[in-house]
């Protein structure tokens, strides 16, 4: 169903994109819903790199880089009012679940802060899996706006620009992707196997740990 849904979305995305687009996608992005930058930043680079397409590759990462910001201070601001308990609350119900948020999530997030300080809001947003969730231990922590703020823009800026160029460079270099289109997908699937047997080696190593700490 989740696919469904990203499907219909990205269809929808292609057929309307535009600097509004992008800015609203990339902030959903940025908030608690499940919504990867990978599927808005670099098809709208792709298409910056046509120009007659009206899109303009620098607009592209400055338009996606406000949206972040804008989720960003959503995430921000929830936490800062909620407050600690009624957050780790929400994260541990079922209505999060929706969202695929759990409390090890927000906990990952939260230690990373801790670890990191301020310069997280940077950092993090450059780090899968944290990155749409820092903004959140910010706002319990009730970090420096304007830090919080500037810190998360200038991450998110670095971010956006390497999906941008990935996808401009795809653009540029489609004929020679057509040209070894099998040959990459071989490569892809070979990495994807690589990537599931290191999940089944982890997470025995995981249960091995567990049954030997019991």
């Amino acid at each position: 169903m989740l696919v469904d849904t990203f499907r219909a979305l990205a269809d929808w995305y292609m057929a309307n994109m535009n600097y509004g687009t992008i800015t609203l996608l990339m902030a959903m992005e940025s908030t608690f819903i499940p919504l990867p930058s990978e599927i808005v930043i670099p098809p709208a680079a792709w298409k910056a790199a046509d120009p007659s397409s009206g899109l303009n590759l620098g607009l592209v990462i400055f338009f996606g880089t406000v949206g972040c910001v804008l989720g960003a201070l959503f995430n921000y601001f929830l936490a800062y009012f909620l407050g600690r308990k009624i957050i780790y609350g929400l994260a541990d119900s079922k209505y999060a679940r929706l969202f695929l948020v759990k409390r090890e999530s927000v906990e990952k997030a939260e230690a990373y802060f801790i670890k990191h300080g301020r310069s997280s809001t940077f950092i993090g947003r450059l780090v899968p899996g944290v990155r749409h969730l820092i903004s959140i231990p910010a706002g319990l922590a009730k970090m420096n706006l304007k830090d919080f703020i500037l810190f998360t823009f200038i991450g998110s800026a670095i971010w956006n620009s390497c999906l941008a160029l990935l996808g401009y460079f795809f653009y540029t270099q489609k004929d020679r992707l057509n040209e070894y289109y099998k040959e990459l997908s071989i490569a892809v699937l070979v990495v994807g196997v690589i990537f599931v047997i290191y999940l089944i080696i982890k997470a025995r190593k995981k249960k091995k740990l567990s049954d030997t700490t019991e």
